[in-house]
């Protein structure tokens, strides 16, 4: 299910959009400010960010900005500034689309099902197997045809799916740390042990001699077809 992080100090904005999301089977978070915004992209880690422009504390330029200093998470700008500077502006700070108030929404819903599109698949495999698993990055599902499916949580699939997409590179800790948790924590190590160590009892054939995802000691990780 694609998460979705609604940024709008408007609650009836906030409100009309979750409703309308949901309905056609999105997840939903939401903010109402851009420090709000921020922290919950950390968090929360949403696949898709529409984003408000005239936020109360922080311009929707500088949140863009200030996103794009340590995630690629795609943005739609979902604003009432019309002028093309303030579309160049946001553009430039790395938004993905723009999209002005007042909007219909089937063109919202179409703009966020082609951005999904376009950052889930460029280049990046569908499926792969780990030991007796076909993994279905798009579906997020982990399937054995003898035992069925395999239950990964939020934070195992967006570890795994930085793996998978680079198939043979070393990925280093800090890197992984900040792709799946966070800026603020590039140094907890132990996360990525934990988690890693879930995956491998997971999918692994034998846990204790990976042959998928392996360990660089003092390094990182690295995702071995």
């Amino acid at each position: 299910m694609t998460r979705v992080l609604i940024v709008d100090d408007e609650p009836q904005i906030l409100r009309a959009l979750r409703i309308n999301l949901q309905a056609r089977h999105y997840d939903v978070v939401s903010a109402a400010d851009g420090t709000q915004a921020i922290a919950a992209v950390e968090t929360e880690h949403p696949d898709v960010v529409v984003l408000d422009l005239g936020l109360p504390d922080i311009d929707g330029v500088q949140v863009i900005r200030a996103l794009r200093a340590w995630t690629p998470v795609p943005v739609i700008v979902l604003s009432g500034r019309r002028s093309s500077t303030d579309k160049i502006d946001a553009l430039d700070a790395g938004a993905d689309d723009y999209v002005t108030k007042p909007f219909n929404i089937d063109e919202l819903l179409a703009r966020l099902r082609a951005i999904t599109r376009r950052h889930g698949t460029a280049g990046e495999p569908a499926q792969v197997r780990i030991g007796r698993y076909t993994i279905d990055l798009t579906t997020r599902d982990a399937r054995d045809d003898d035992t069925g499916r395999q239950h990964l949580t939020r934070t195992e699939w967006r570890l795994l799916e930085l793996l998978v997409h680079n198939p043979g590179r070393l990925i280093g800790h800090r890197e992984l740390l900040q792709h799946v948790w966070g800026p603020t924590y590039v140094n907890e190590v132990h996360y990525l042990r934990q988690f890693v160590a879930q995956l491998r009892r997971k999918l692994e054939d034998d846990p204790a001699r990976p042959r998928h995802l392996l360990t660089e000691p003092g390094m990182g990780y690295r995702f071995q077809p």
